[in-house]
This record gives C-alpha cells, structure tokens and sequence, in this order.
C-alpha cells in the first residue's frame, strides 16, 4: 500500500479521534482476499474503555464511507488499542506506563530493566533495584513493558492493608457471649 494513502488517512483521522479525546497510535491497510483490513489503533491518558473504541468506530466509518480516500475496493475496520508488548516509541507511551516494568535496550548494546518513573521531553526515570537511574531517549534504542503476573499494584496493596486494619476493628452487629464458650466447654 502506498504511502500517500496512509498519510491520507491519517490527515483524515487524526482530528476525528482527537476530538473524542483519543490519541490516534497507528494506521495499517492490508489485503486480506477481496478486500482490506484497515486497522486504527487509538489510545489515551488512562485507557481507552470499549464503549470508547465503538465510539471511534463508529466516527471513522462516519467520515470513511463519504470518503475517497480507500477507492471502491471493501475494507474491513478494526479499531483496537496497544497491545502489551508494543514498543514505547514516545514519552506519553512512556507516561502512561508510569510504574510499569520495563525492559531497555540501549543504543550501546547494554539493556535495563526497571520501573516506570516520571518521563519528559529529554527522557525518563526509571526505578532499577531501589536505585534511580536517567536514560535520556537518545540513549533507548527499544522499550517493551514486561508482563508481571503476580505483583500487586500500590493501590490494591493499599487496599489490602485498609481492609485487614477494618477487619480487626469491625462490628458484626453479632454479640459473642464468651461465657456461652465456656458453658459448651463444661457440658462436653
């Protein structure tokens, strides 16, 4: 597919994704039979919910179907959202991966692994082992989040604690008769 058809496309999307407060991430057309697969990829600041990605799909197909842009061959939309392992090419794929682990290779063969900290336009912190460590992007050759499947976020492990601490001080609304304990006890 050439070129000027994707940039087309995205000049046509990016306002209309912008303005439902999504980031338009990626643009692809394949072929797949007699047809394509035009798939956009969206996301944003705190996620995108799918209520969200039928919004944008309905909106993309809104300005598609008027639009010259695909010819008259039949395409396919999929609207979709990063997937876990796509590289962080940009701060705010940065920024939204705040607290996230992260595996760094860099432009000098080396690689880091550490934990997502504040990121700005000359580059990002990152937590390695308890120590913190700046890597400014031109230093990034790749980033890709690494999955974590038992670690507990700071929130839930805030949660976690408030809840045993409620635990021990709360009211059942039961009365627990420690004598009757005793009465049982005597009986057997």
């Amino acid at each position: 597919m050439s070129t000027t058809t994707l940039d087309r496309l995205r000049e046509l999307l990016e306002p209309v994704v912008s303005t439902l407060g999504v980031d338009l991430e990626e643009v692809s057309l394949t072929p797949a039979g007699k047809r394509r697969v035009l798939r956009v990829m969206v996301a944003a600041d705190g996620g995108v919910d799918l209520d969200k990605v039928a919004e944008v799909s309905r909106a993309v197909s809104d300005v598609l179907d008027p639009s010259d842009v695909l010819g008259s061959l039949p395409y396919l939309l999929e609207v979709t959202t990063p997937g876990v392992d796509r590289p962080l090419t940009l701060e705010r794929h940065w920024r939204r991966a705040a607290d996230r682990l992260v595996l760094v290779h860099l432009h000098d063969g080396g690689t880091v692994t550490g934990r997502i900290g504040a990121s700005d336009a000359e580059g990002v912190e990152l937590d390695v082992d308890g120590t913190p460590r700046r890597l400014t992007w031109d230093e990034v050759a790749k980033a890709v989040v690494q999955v974590e499947f038992n670690r507990k976020s700071k929130d839930s492990a805030a949660t976690a604690e408030t809840e045993e601490d409620d635990e021990d001080d709360e009211d059942t609304g039961v009365e627990h008769d420690t004598d009757a304990d005793d009465t049982m006890d005597e009986e057997a």
